[in-house]
């Protein structure tokens, strides 16, 4: 791994569906051991974005370069062995298996390519507990709450050992009392040196956790820079925190 070399780079990135523009001239650059968070209203491409990273969408147009790499239209496969892990905005569990073999199957199947069954099962209990589902290994995951499924699918994606960790909306339909323990576990990524895109609708926690933010906008970018510059910014104001934030934060 080349330290110069940033984890993530796209260029001219984007994708039609037909005559609609989801996304379109996204330039980004990730570098190692940094957090983008990504902000913007609802249909403004976000997750777009992230899947057109992973590989679960191709682009129309632009590249993605992962560590130097040039995997544009890369199958996700391909792409997560690279060292990319993602969660989705809607969980997706593996509902036949249970908590722990949903997260021992990533991890015999990542990069790391864990060949023992025994050894990939004492792999996802650390990970468990470490996201906070020890003791809950043996259910299923229909018979999880909301947080715990979230839980469920940043476990999995940990379980790849990824260098670049991209989570979409991983706190969305938490309960207040639930999203500080969700940022202290991301705090504690970033302090493992992981790389992480952060797509996220709590404002007050993108802000925390990031060290640039991206918006955003009818799928093209808006701004991009510090949390501080970036959410005072008149135009991120009107298209999407509204007056009302700007109100509160200065109350």
């Amino acid at each position: 791994m080349n330290s110069d070399v940033p984890i993530l780079r796209t260029k001219g990135l984007g994708r039609r569906f037909g005559g609609l523009v989801a996304l379109a001239g996204v330039d980004l650059t990730l570098p190692a051991g940094r957090t983008l968070g990504v902000i913007g209203p609802n249909g403004a491409g976000k997750s777009t974005l992230v899947n057109l990273i992973s590989g679960h969408l191709k682009p129309s147009t632009g590249s993605v370069v992962i560590d130097g790499m040039d995997l544009t239209g890369a199958r996700p496969w391909r792409i997560a062995h690279a060292g990319v892990g993602r969660t989705f905005q809607i969980v997706k569990p593996f509902r036949g298996l249970t908590v722990a073999d949903n997260v021992a199957v990533a991890a015999m199947f990542g990069p790391a390519a864990v060949r023992s069954p025994a050894r990939a099962r004492r792999e996802a209990a650390e990970v468990l507990d470490r996201v906070g589902l020890g003791g809950k290994d043996a259910l299923s995951p229909a018979e999880l709450s909301v947080a715990d499924a979230r839980r469920l699918e940043l476990a999995k994606a940990l379980a790849l050992r990824p260098r670049l960790l991209l989570l979409d909306e991983v706190l969305a339909g938490l309960r207040p009392a639930e999203i500080d323990p969700a940022l202290r576990l991301i705090d504690e990524l970033k302090n493992d040196g992981l790389t992480l895109l952060i797509i996220e609708h709590v404002v007050r926690a993108i802000s925390a956790i990031s060290d640039e933010i991206l918006v955003l906008h009818h799928g093209r970018v808006l701004t991009q820079g510090p949390p501080e510059r970036v959410l005072s910014d008149e135009r991120v104001i009107e298209a999407y925190l509204g007056r009302r934030y700007t109100r509160k934060n200065r109350s």
